[in-house]
């Protein structure tokens, strides 16, 4: 039961724009609340009393209440919230490799996380310094070959330029550890490219 309540719940605002993604015991609680409506997979719009009665599926995570299983919502859209936050994307190894959808810009490859590496286009021996155009996910056999090269010089070349992302909040949330099919829709840059930047 403590899991089900850790659940990812995406939440949505009244435009249906993604929000934050929150765990289930506050999205109950804010369905309960009647702060916001839970939405099925067909996107039909619930409160708590027609949610308690909706039907099971055999995927989904429930919690028990004296009234009997009640599920865990994937989606949750909220009545009155119209914002969507702005997201502030900080400079790190992992949110790189999510820029680089954890493939090696230089041979394509998509290794496991252990074997990727950031490298630095303009090597630090050369004055190349830590920012989101200097710095890209390669492979450590791709990093080894490059070594204090340029690509150029190692006789190498970039699938794509490297730039600093314009995340919005749907693809930061994309990237979420755990994700539902339910939440497609409401990830347009997941949508368009089911590998970019998931």
């Amino acid at each position: 039961m403590a899991y089900a309540l850790d659940a990812p719940v995406l939440v949505l605002n009244r435009h249906y724009q993604p929000v934050r993604v929150t765990p289930a015991r506050r999205a109950l609680l804010l369905l309960y609340g009647g702060s916001a409506h839970a939405l099925d997979e067909k996107y039909q719009a619930y409160d708590f009393a027609s949610w308690m009665r909706a039907p099971l599926r055999h995927t989904d995570e429930t919690i028990g209440t004296s009234s009997g299983p009640l599920r865990v919502p994937r989606l949750l859209l909220l009545h009155r919230y119209g914002r969507v936050p702005v997201t502030t994307l900080r400079l790190c190894r992992r949110n790189v490799y999510l820029r680089d959808n954890f493939t090696c810009q230089y041979c394509g490859r998509r290794p496991t996380l252990k074997e990727l590496n950031l490298d630095h286009v303009k090597p630090r021996s050369q004055g190349g310094t830590a920012t989101w155009e200097n710095l890209v996910t390669s492979c450590r056999r791709c990093n080894f070959r490059k070594g204090g090269f340029t690509p150029e010089g190692a006789g190498m070349r970039l699938l794509r330029e490297p730039t600093r992302p314009n995340w919005s909040v749907a693809v930061a949330l994309s990237a979420s550890p755990r994700h539902f099919a339910e939440w497609d829709p409401f990830l347009p840059e997941r949508r368009e490219s089911a590998g970019s930047l998931a």
